[in-house]
């Protein structure tokens, strides 16, 4: 086995210094008697006790998975199907302007996006009355537009190289295409379908800008808020909810190892 030499050692503690240092540091802070950042006066857990107690935002968490949840199980759905048509119908008209049109979020900046929904929205509320009003339905459909081109990739990159002999093994038992897709193609591109729903969830769940444009009365995201009282000061509740959602991705992480140390 090759050695690791002291430059890519000092470069690898570096590097993960650079990643897990202000986690740790936010982390630490949760537990700060005192609300001042810059000043350690104690080891204490009220902010977490607290944080149970702040309803603005306990219900900005609940918006914000909420909208994530939607999102990315209408992104993969969509995503997939995209995917689908592009792979498998071969050439057919409007081809290139599709893939370009599926592509484009990708490329657009986001204040872009937010203001071009923002303007779809007014328009339609003009002609037909919807949406009332601006709120979780509409930053949503907002979120959904720009994963939907992230999942895409991600599946169309798994079809791209998929062995199809099973699916025409299906067909010449006599399945029908839509079994076929079910029963054995779902399942053998699920790992991407996964990839796909997890990158849709934190795209939606981190979006600030677009959600920002869209919002209204009583849909205030998580980064809305936090954003919002950035500029009175980091509050430790803040810091406490960062450490739960830390801690929630750590444990995932961890099963998700020990899962695949168990297939190998």
């Amino acid at each position: 086995m090759r050695r690791l030499s002291s430059f890519n050692i000092t470069g690898l503690i570096l590097g993960y210094s650079f990643l897990y240092i202000p986690i740790l540091t936010v982390v630490v802070l949760s537990f700060n008697e005192s609300m001042l950042v810059t000043t350690w006066t104690g080891f204490t857990t009220k902010w977490y006790r607290s944080l149970l107690e702040n309803e603005g935002l306990i219900d900005a968490v609940f918006a914000s998975l909420r909208i994530a949840g939607v999102t990315a199980t209408v992104a993969v759905v969509l995503g997939t199907l995209a995917a689908v048509a592009m792979i498998r119908f071969g050439a057919f008209q409007g081809r290139t302007l599709f893939s370009g049109m599926i592509s484009a979020p990708l490329i657009m900046p986001d204040i872009m996006t937010g203001l071009a929904m923002l303007m779809m929205f007014v328009s339609t509320e003009q002609l037909i009355g919807w949406p009332s009003h601006r709120g979780v339905t509409t930053i949503a459909i907002a979120h959904i537009t720009l994963a939907t081109a992230y999942v895409y990739l991600i599946i169309q990159a798994r079809l791209s190289d998929f062995d199809r002999s099973l699916e025409e093994a299906a067909q010449d038992l006599g399945a029908r295409p839509a079994k076929v897709f079910l029963v054995i193609t779902l399942p053998l591109i699920a790992p991407s379908l996964i990839s796909g729903w997890l990158l849709a969830f934190a795209l939606s769940l981190d979006d600030l800008v677009i959600a920002s444009f869209l919002s209204g009365p009583g849909a205030t995201t998580l980064p809305m808020l936090i954003f919002s009282s950035i500029r009175l000061g980091v509050s430790p509740e803040i810091n406490a909810l960062a450490s739960i959602i830390v801690l929630i991705i750590s444990v995932g992480v961890m099963i998700a190892g020990v899962l695949s140390w168990r297939k190998k």
